[in-house]
């Protein structure tokens, strides 16, 4: 088991506790030291159907306990050896790259771009069901609004634009 997918399994089960998983972790060397940066979100129910809100977004103290949590676990443990490390625990952020149901779930509400056969959809995220999704494309000039269904197991890439104005909920 590689260093990365051993101190996933070590932190799994502390931040579980905590309503989080972890999302990714990564090793960097960094001169005498390691960079382990671990990021982590929100644990999502199982959906039973269409979903239409994102839950809360982790906050600083959630992210604070967290580091915490994982420290400790760290310290109980020898999965990285005897070599100085730096942790930094956060969150995916808005460039992670959309790929699962849950990351779309976690999404809901933002203008989302979606490629699909070469042809590229931006649109907010209203709904996810399963493996679809739904985007509302704002009017242009020429075309109305439109709402647009993806399969996203035709999705060959997915992401989150970054809206320096975002609507309110009088605007949607």
């Amino acid at each position: 088991m590689s260093t990365p997918e051993a101190v996933t399994e070590l932190v799994a089960a502390s931040l579980a506790a905590l309503d989080l998983v972890v999302e990714d972790v990564t090793i960097t060397p960094a001169g005498a030291r390691r960079v382990v940066r671990i990021a982590v979100d929100r644990a999502l129910p199982p959906a039973t159907g269409p979903v239409t809100e994102a839950p809360a977004p982790v906050d600083l103290d959630a992210i604070a306990d967290a580091t915490r949590v994982v420290s400790d676990a760290l310290d109980t443990t020898d999965v990285l050896g005897s070599q100085p490390y730096t942790l930094e625990v956060t969150t995916p952020g808005v460039s992670r790259p959309l790929t699962s149901p849950e990351h779309f779930r976690r999404n809901i509400g933002r203008l989302v771009a979606a490629t699909a056969a070469g042809s590229t959809t931006t649109g907010r995220l209203t709904v996810v069901d399963g493996d679809r999704i739904t985007l509302v494309v704002p009017a242009t000039k020429k075309t109305p609004e439109r709402t647009v269904e993806l399969d996203l197991t035709a999705l060959e890439r997915a992401r989150v634009e970054v809206e320096f104005t975002r609507p309110t909920p009088e605007e949607d």
